[in-house]
């Protein structure tokens, strides 16, 4: 296959061409400019052209500028499928659904809180767990399991972690609907029972960070000013999504067979949508995504209890508030705009962001006149984002957008570059102090494993499917 095939479109694009592989049922597009386009790895581009053989995919197989190599899809993907023709396939969403972030606003300044950010990453790594295998403080019951799964974030609210308006500024209100705890394996119930309100390992953090630069007055309908202390909770459904990929990987795989499908690549396991495996695997799926929902709930509150504690201040002075909590590993039922018909679609986003536009009614009242906020995490030395969605990404990339920096390298090439490093001085030395369960996860994480966020989201906003808002520094971090 060879990449002199691919098209440059214009300065934040390439076309993969129907040409490019056998079996292409719509071109690939590459949201990349010239910098980042040195940095694209062979596989990844192979894995656009995969997806875009897959049955029932309409307009193109998509994938955003912090694109890698992923289990069958890169992840960075976007793929939408015809409901009637079309397929849902696990690798589309990934191992840790509805993996996502979480910001929140605060009333301080960090002038009040850099003097106490040791105390601050201290107390916070103390009260949420976080790394490999952490326990979390909930201990759920059978009942509470199935409740949990079925009301996602409603559930922490309902137990005292958070109220109504958390929930109105989650996406699908942190609960989506049609999840059937019954199509959950008893090995799923087991990973996640004592992980419910737990970080995670590798990339996951919590960070508290601060404004550093506005580059929208619609930041002001967010809440956020100059110097503002904000809180980004970056987290997913742990062990217990991670079973149910691994188990429902296994029904597609026969799937695969029954239905004989052609495939380029195993890893693209699939069901036709309207099959009872692929109906199975929607609903484990969403019931996975609650639980993800609930974790981020219950995370933000001891967060919020953290800060409380050690600035000895009330809530109220505090106005520790949600800006917005989104996924970015998920696959949903949505109406979209197909060369001039409307269609319901199944949309798989892969280490992509929803990004819909102004007046869209799935967004919050709040938030309908400037569209839906965007959160994008960078690696923990450099930088975040909150950018806004748009009316272009409706109509290129069924209201998606990027989702991170993106690795350039692996754990492993990280850990070998950082020998003889102490990653958590060189973060010091910058002004951010580190709190990680081993580290061999703060070489892993370091920087230079990453694109240059700043890179990644100058694509998206010069595309027009995201637009800048504000960026955000990091001056405490925890890691897994």
């Amino acid at each position: 296959m060879a990449l002199e095939k691919l098209k440059r479109i214009d300065t934040t694009k390439i076309e993969i061409p129907l040409d490019y592989k056998p079996g292409m049922r719509v071109k690939g597009i590459i949201y990349v400019d010239e910098i980042l386009e040195k940095e694209l790895e062979a596989q990844s581009i192979a894995q656009v052209a995969n997806v875009a053989t897959l049955p029932g995919i309409v307009k193109a197989s998509m994938v955003m500028p912090d694109v890698h190599t992923g289990y069958g899809f890169a992840i960075g993907g976007v793929a939408a499928f015809d409901l009637k023709e079309g397929i849902i396939s696990p690798g589309g969403v990934g191992y840790d659904i509805n993996c996502g972030v979480r910001l929140l606003r605060s009333n301080l300044q960090k002038e009040e809180v850099v003097p106490k950010i040791k105390d601050l990453v201290g107390v916070l790594y103390n009260e949420i767990p976080s790394g490999v295998g952490s326990k979390g403080k909930i201990r759920l019951g059978p009942e509470d399991e199935k409740k949990l799964l079925l009301k996602g974030a409603l559930w922490a609210a309902e137990q005292g972690f958070g109220d109504a308006e958390d929930l109105e500024k989650t996406e699908s209100g942190g609960c989506i609907e049609g999840a059937d705890p019954s199509l959950i394996s008893k090995k799923a119930y087991e990973r996640g029972r004592a992980q419910q309100g737990t970080l995670g390992s590798g990339n996951h953090f919590l960070e508290v960070q601060y404004v550093d630069e506005i580059y929208d007055e619609r930041a002001a309908s967010l809440g956020l000013f100059k110097e503002q202390i904000t809180i980004m909770i970056h987290t997913g459904s742990r062990g217990f999504g991670h079973q149910v990929c691994t188990d429902y990987l296994e029904v597609m795989e026969r799937a695969v067979l029954k239905y004989k499908i052609e495939l380029p690549d195993k890893e693209l396991a699939c069901a036709p949508f309207e099959s009872p495996e692929a109906q199975d695997y929607l609903a484990a799926m969403r019931a996975a995504a609650n639980y993800a929902w609930a974790n981020r709930q219950c995370i933000m509150h001891w967060a919020r209890e953290t800060f409380m504690k050690v600035f000895d201040i009330s809530p109220r002075k505090l106005g520790m508030t949600m800006i917005y909590d989104v996924a970015h590993n998920i696959a949903k039922v949505e109406e979209h705009d197909v060369n001039g018909k409307n269609m319901k679609l199944i949309v798989h986003r892969k280490g992509a962001t929803r990004a819909f536009a102004p007046g869209h009614p799935e967004l919050p009242e709040v938030y309908r006149d400037i569209g839906q906020p965007v959160l994008i995490p960078g690696d923990m030395g450099r930088a975040s984002f909150i950018l806004l969605g748009t009316e272009r990404a409706m109509e290129e990339t069924f209201g998606s957008t990027c989702h991170g920096a993106g690795r350039i390298m692996s754990r492993h090439q990280a850990i070998k570059r950082a020998k003889g490093r102490a990653i958590w001085r060189e973060m010091e030395d910058k002004g951010i102090i580190v709190r990680s369960a081993g580290r061999g996860t703060l070489a892993e994480e370091m920087s230079e494993a990453y694109k240059d966020i700043s890179n990644v989201v100058d694509v998206v906003h010069n595309a027009g499917i995201s637009k800048k808002v504000a960026r955000l520094r990091p001056i405490g971090v925890i890691k897994g």
